[in-house]
């Protein structure tokens, strides 16, 4: 591929200054269809019996799976520089996602 060729397929990403002060997340729910993954991100405080989405992101089945190798293959570089992360054992939260259906 020519440099020409390189230019074309660039994309310029913009990123105002609110975005990029970015959103803390400490917990992450997914659930899925048949034709999408839905990713709600959530920063929950100890202590607090209520917990806010902050964040929630709506992907294709194939742009989830493209999104797990690029966050999988960064951990592991991170992993290579800085040492493996420890995972904390923790006991599972009992979580309420807003009101159930009734038959």
């Amino acid at each position: 591929m020519d440099e020409k060729e390189q230019k074309q397929k660039q994309i310029n990403i913009e990123l105002d200054e609110k975005m990029a002060e970015g959103t803390y997340s400490n917990l992450a729910i997914i659930n899925h269809s048949i034709s999408e993954f839905v990713v709600d991100f959530i920063s929950m405080m100890p202590g607090a019996p209520k917990a806010k989405v902050k964040s929630r992101i709506i992907l294709t089945p194939q742009h989830a799976k493209k999104f797990l190798k690029a966050l999988n293959d960064n951990v592991n570089r991170f992993e290579k520089a800085h040492g493996t992360i420890k995972d904390y054992e923790q006991p599972p939260i009992p979580i309420n996602f807003g009101p159930t259906g009734e038959a």
